[in-house]
């Protein structure tokens, strides 16, 4: 399994949330937001921040690596967390039960289908008015391309860090079509180029209809 490989090695294992889960969390502060859903939590970075911020937090991921690290974080901070071993495309939890959901640099690691069915099982999961965070790689991508194609967009990268791990890349109109069910509160394109290599993401706030 890919992603026990790269977790082991500790790669992709930051510990500090990232600046987007951190203004997310203050939004859903004001919204009075209660049960939050990590949708691929890895190593538990923003399990561990929800948490310590009073929310009802759950985790689901596929990797067993990545949930013992974020049980062992959890366990450290004494916080009580539900983590559950699933596939982001099959949630085991009963329609309309979270408030939020968040997931980072995660869910584009599938094809289009796959984006596509985790974004519908998110959405029925979630509450009425209910919250999601989620980024995407853009096209404008340095990765778009690259690997093996498997589909228009979607990739096996060769070499790397990820060697052997999926990206499906978007642009704003596959979002919107994604999104059905959703209405877009947000939609920012942030880019980092770094030495001529260009780090692209398209990250999006919305809310279910």
């Amino acid at each position: 399994m890919k992603w026990n490989e790269i977790l082991k090695r500790g790669e992709y294992s930051p510990e500090e949330p990232d600046k987007l889960a951190v203004q997310f969390t203050e939004f859903l502060k004001n919204k009075h937001v209660k049960r939050v859903l990590d949708l691929g939590c890895g190593t538990g970075r923003h399990t561990v921040y929800l948490a310590k911020q009073g929310f009802e937090t759950h985790g689901i991921d596929i990797s067993e690596t990545g949930l013992k690290k974020t049980r062992n974080k959890l366990k450290k901070e004494k916080l009580d967390v539900s983590l559950i071993k699933c596939d982001m495309k099959a949630l085991p939890y009963i329609p309309n039960c979270f408030h939020a959901v968040i997931s980072l640099y995660t869910i584009y690691h599938n094809t289009k289908q796959g984006v596509r069915k985790a974004i519908e099982e998110t959405h029925q999961a979630l509450t009425k008015t209910g919250l999601i965070l989620l980024n995407f790689h853009s096209k404008r991508s340095s990765k778009h391309g690259k690997g093996t194609k498997i589909e228009e967009n979607t990739f096996i990268q060769e070499d790397g860090p990820e060697k052997g791990v999926i990206h499906h890349f978007v642009d704003e109109n596959e979002i919107h079509q994604l999104l059905k069910g959703f209405e877009i509160l947000k939609l920012e394109l942030e880019e980092h180029d770094t030495e001529g290599y260009l780090r692209s993401h398209l990250t999006v706030i919305a809310t279910k209809d």
